[in-house]
């Protein structure tokens, strides 16, 4: 391997490098893409909803990247605090547990620090490591060929700390702030902070960075699909920024990437407000004890069980169960059991999220 320079302040940057033509034109389109995406992520009645289906299906992307690999039914019942989900489901869950970390601290504060991002590691990986003390690990071609080692222990703090200037003070360099997300995430990438989480925790700085700069007002524009769909172009692209000081075209990769993935969430969150709306205006209809706390139950993950109806209706056990038994019988929802347990399964949210069915009775 070639001896790489050391990693600069993004700040040393030329900003003027990144208004070519190609990449001009871009920021437009997924300026427009992003700012459709807000429009109709905020017209959901429950903005909640969005952040549990969404942040949910993320999760699962985002691990996928990380060898990570779990199915939506293990992912789905660990969310309901299942405790026979597998490993893999529960790190998932993780995700998105520190996600939401994350957005809290970046609301409460119009901040994303050091310490946020520390934060949010610490909620994956249920520890408190901090920053690592040993080197990270090599990164290695397809031949076992090291192409690059990330920066020694002692640099952590300081590269750390230039990191949060660039990503909290305007001032420091003066570009679109979809451009700043690129940089910040191939640095922060580049920089592997912690033992482990490097990769999920980078991700779920690219979403609170949105927030902060206003481009979104809740978290739930998620990259890693569209990392998951172009994985070999993603490692080989922050590649080439280190090796040949590639940034443009690292840049229009990410413009690229945002805009897919606004453009598929438009799509699914239409779909869902479809769906909501037609449960709710067909059980309002039908069912004396319609609410919307009921539809709010029933959309804000696809699976749900008798005791949480019964703790977000208020209501006892019986009535709970009565309510879902009505609903599942008349196709409103599926019921499931698995083990000891009764699931309902709202299908059309499953297989909006998933693009699957649910799978079948257990045997």
């Amino acid at each position: 391997m070639n001896k790489l320079p050391p990693l600069q302040a993004l700040e040393h940057l030329d900003p003027a490098r990144f208004e070519t033509p190609a990449i001009l034109k871009r920021l437009v389109s997924t300026h427009r893409c992003l700012a459709e995406f807000k429009g109709v992520a905020a017209s959901m009645p429950n903005q909640n909803i969005l952040l549990s289906t969404l942040g949910l299906q993320e999760a699962k992307d985002s691990s996928e990247i990380e060898n990570i690999v779990t199915t939506h039914d293990e992912l789905f019942r660990e969310a309901l605090q299942d405790t026979v989900a597998s490993p893999a489901a529960k790190e998932v869950a993780r995700y998105n547990h520190a996600l939401r970390v994350g957005f809290g601290a970046v609301r409460r504060s119009g901040l994303l620090t050091g310490n946020h991002i520390v934060e949010i590691q610490e909620a994956l990986e249920k520890n408190r490591p901090g920053y690592r003390k040993v080197p990270g690990t090599a990164l290695k071609d397809g031949a076992g060929r090291v192409v690059y080692t990330p920066p020694t222990p002692e640099l952590l703090p300081g590269l750390m700390t230039d990191l949060e200037r660039f990503i909290n003070d305007e001032s420091l360099f003066e570009a679109d702030p979809l451009i700043k997300l690129a940089l910040i995430h191939h640095q922060f990438e580049s920089i592997h902070p912690f033992y482990d989480g490097n990769g999920r925790t980078g991700r779920i700085v690219n979403v609170l960075y949105l927030v902060k700069q206003g481009l979104l007002d809740t978290p739930v524009l998620y990259l890693s699909r569209a990392i998951v769909r172009s994985k070999a172009d993603y490692y080989l692209l922050l590649q080439g920024v280190r090796e040949r000081d590639l940034w443009e075209d690292w840049v229009l990769y990410m413009l690229g990437a945002v805009e897919r993935t606004a453009t598929d969430g438009i799509t699914t969150i239409q779909a869902i407000k479809a769906a909501l709306m037609d449960y709710k205006h067909r059980i309002r209809a039908g069912y004396k004890f319609y609410s919307q706390d009921l539809i709010n139950n029933l959309f804000s993950h696809p699976y749900t069980r008798i005791e949480f109806l019964q703790r977000d209706l208020n209501v006892s056990r019986l009535t709970a169960t009565r309510y879902l038994d009505a609903l599942a019988a008349d196709g409103f929802l599926r019921k499931r059991r698995i083990g000891r347990s009764n699931y309902y399964i709202n299908e059309p949210l499953f297989r909006i999220l998933t693009g699957e069915t649910p799978p079948p009775e257990e045997t």
